[in-house]
């Protein structure tokens, strides 16, 4: 009778679909949870072939299409509780669930556990901004108010609808831009990243090095007060200067000299710093190449996703992928030792980043189909350079 009673009144059948869809969604949120904790990583037990990465992009495409719908119609006048209702039992049969699905078909013994991850990260975000957009939905029968709409200020601040729906089109867009290119071209574009980390370190490092230390210059202090020009000797009047004649952009970077907390590389170079700094800048050069290579070589000549059950690529994906993430952040460690002027840890570092980009080389030596190829004669010269002192 009740259900009855709910079917004639529009209103009610509504805000009924609206509770049951925040149920949903919760119940949808747990179940990612899960398979995000899953220890296994989502190993497949079967052979399904289904394109768990396309059937994502396409969930998140109509979610972000029907969110719009919803969006434009809790703030235009008529308000029409039947509209919303059909569009809410739309994603209900469908895009949520098929969202969801995604995540627990993206099997990292098929498509690795870099990709199911971060999959499974975005389409979370994608539940919870939408969870946030269906709360919104009035219940009154009446269109949000400009507050409600746009967001209110104050001790009582709560977020608008319309902010709301941009960040839930924002989430969605993430999990397109994560699924259109596919898993190759994903982690084509996560290797460039890296690549481009690598870059930025190695030119800060050659700045550096062409910096060098003053203390040894002979303009010292003449002692009465006055440097080797004759100009008084003012911290104050020197820093005053210096930021009329500098430009705001180099502020820091005179700051940080006027104190001192950066150091260079002193004229005599008791500890070969700079013969240190000349091995690591050629070798680091070779290591950028090293990225350069595997992704035309070996990413954007990866077999077709999902792999076969079976197929050793995808673990061998994640573990180079992981290496290729931490070589970065080595080579960060390795560039403040440097700034230290630590020889004994620059040393260590070296040896550790080097080694890394030499297990790289190895890992992706043999092709992903074959025994051997041209890169595979490349990887090994390389081997054999990036051992050079």
């Amino acid at each position: 009778m009740a259900e009855s009673s709910s079917t004639s009144n529009p209103l009610a059948e509504l805000n009924n679909i609206v509770s049951n869809t925040i149920a949903l969604v919760t119940q949808l949120q747990d179940v990612l949870a899960k398979a995000t904790s899953d220890k296994e990583t989502g190993n497949s037990s079967s052979e399904s072939n289904l394109d768990a990465v396309a059937l994502a992009h396409d969930s998140a495409s109509l979610i972000k299409a029907h969110s719009t719908k919803i969006s434009l119609l809790i703030i235009n006048k008529p308000f029409t509780p039947t509209a919303i209702t059909k569009v809410l039992r739309e994603l209900v049969a469908g895009p949520l669930p098929a969202l969801v699905s995604a995540v627990e078909l993206c099997h990292a013994d098929r498509y690795t556990r870099a990709v199911r991850k971060d999959l499974s990260w975005r389409c979370g975000r994608v539940l919870k901004e939408f969870k946030e957009l269906v709360q919104r939905i009035p219940s009154d029968g009446e269109v949000l108010t400009d507050a409600k709409k746009n967001g209110s200020s104050g001790k009582a601040a709560e977020k608008g609808s319309i902010p709301v729906t941009g960040l839930l089109w924002a989430t969605c867009e993430d999990v397109i831009a994560l699924s259109k290119p596919g898993v190759a071209g994903y982690l084509v574009h996560k290797v460039e990243q890296y690549r481009d980390t690598l870059k930025d370190i190695m030119e800060e490092l050659r700045e550096w090095g062409d910096e060098v230390d003053d203390d040894d210059d002979d303009d010292d202090e003449d002692g009465d007060g006055t440097n080797a020009n004759g100009a008084e000797d003012s911290d104050v009047g020197q820093l005053t200067e210096s930021l009329e004649a500098t430009h705001i952009a180099d502020t820091q970077a005179m700051l940080d000299d006027l104190l001192g907390s950066q150091q260079h590389i002193p004229r005599d170079d008791p500890d070969r710093i700079r013969e240190r700094l000349d091995s690591c800048l050629r070798r680091l050069r070779l290591t950028t190449l090293l990225y350069q290579a595997l992704v035309k070589r070996r990413l954007k000549t990866l077999p077709p996703f999902p792999s076969l059950p079976g197929s050793d690529v995808p673990s061998r994906l994640d573990e180079i992928v992981d290496l290729l993430k931490t070589i970065p952040d080595r080579f960060g460690n390795l560039a403040m030792a440097f700034y230290d002027l630590d020889p004994q840890a620059i040393d260590g570092l070296m040896d550790e980043c080097f080694f890394d980009a030499f297990a790289v080389s190895e890992l992706l030596a043999k092709p992903w189909t074959t025994q051997k190829d041209e890169f595979t004669d490349w990887a090994r010269k390389f081997q054999v350079e990036i051992k050079k002192g």
